[in-house]
């Protein structure tokens, strides 16, 4: 079976996102998409607590700031603190039971791991619809991870809830946590999608504009 899944999406639990489980759930689908990963900022909670409020297929990860730039972490259920060298984050999520992606490793302005990508992840984001540039990304991800031999994955870093499916994976598995998780770990997947649109991008600062002025 082959699922449509986004596989990097922030809630209202990032501190810059704005995205709630009803909208999350909303444009999953409107998207064609199987299921999403929730990889908010350094916390799991947003992800733990929304999958126990859906049936729509969540897979509950992290996106974790380590001193060289942030790594996400697919089927991870438990906290992984920041901060800590790549090395001990990747070990971390191996710990509880996750796989470690080098999130955009090749875009500028978020904390991208550039040079510190190493074959000791599961994989590399290729395809980031809010990297920029964005085609730039790309080239470079693709590149990243042949050399190293490790597997593809692509997400929409969404942070505003229409922007959710705009880059996604296809992966060759059932439609169970374990399996998906499996699948990607044997590069049984394909990264695919476009950048998001700039109207999408310039709605999204306007609200979180409102959002800190309580406008």
């Amino acid at each position: 079976m082959q699922l449509k899944i986004d596989l990097h999406v922030h809630t209202r639990y990032s501190y810059d996102s704005l995205t709630t489980l009803k909208e999350l759930v909303f444009y999953a689908k409107k998207s064609g998409l199987n299921g999403v990963a929730i990889t908010d900022h350094d916390t799991v909670e947003g992800a733990l607590k929304m999958a126990k409020e859906t049936d729509f297929l969540i897979i509950p990860g992290i996106e974790v700031s380590s001193s060289k730039g942030h790594i996400l972490g697919l089927n991870v259920q438990t906290p992984i603190p920041p901060k800590l060298s790549v090395e001990e984050t990747i070990e971390k999520i191996h710990d509880a039971g996750g796989i470690a992606v080098a999130c955009h490793p090749k875009a500028f302005f978020k904390g991208s791991l550039g040079k510190h990508v190493n074959s000791k992840f599961d994989a590399v984001e290729v395809i980031n619809a809010s990297a920029f540039p964005f085609n730039y990304s790309v080239k470079h991800g693709r590149k990243l991870a042949s050399l190293l031999g490790i597997p593809e994955t692509g997400g929409s870093d969404a942070h505003y809830a229409p922007e959710i499916g705009h880059a996604y994976t296809l992966i060759n598995a059932e439609p169970q946590i374990d399996e998906i998780i499996t699948a990607v770990g044997k590069g049984l997947c394909k990264p695919f999608g476009k950048p998001i649109p700039f109207k999408y991008r310039l709605k999204r600062q306007i609200l979180k504009l409102k959002k800190v002025f309580n406008v």
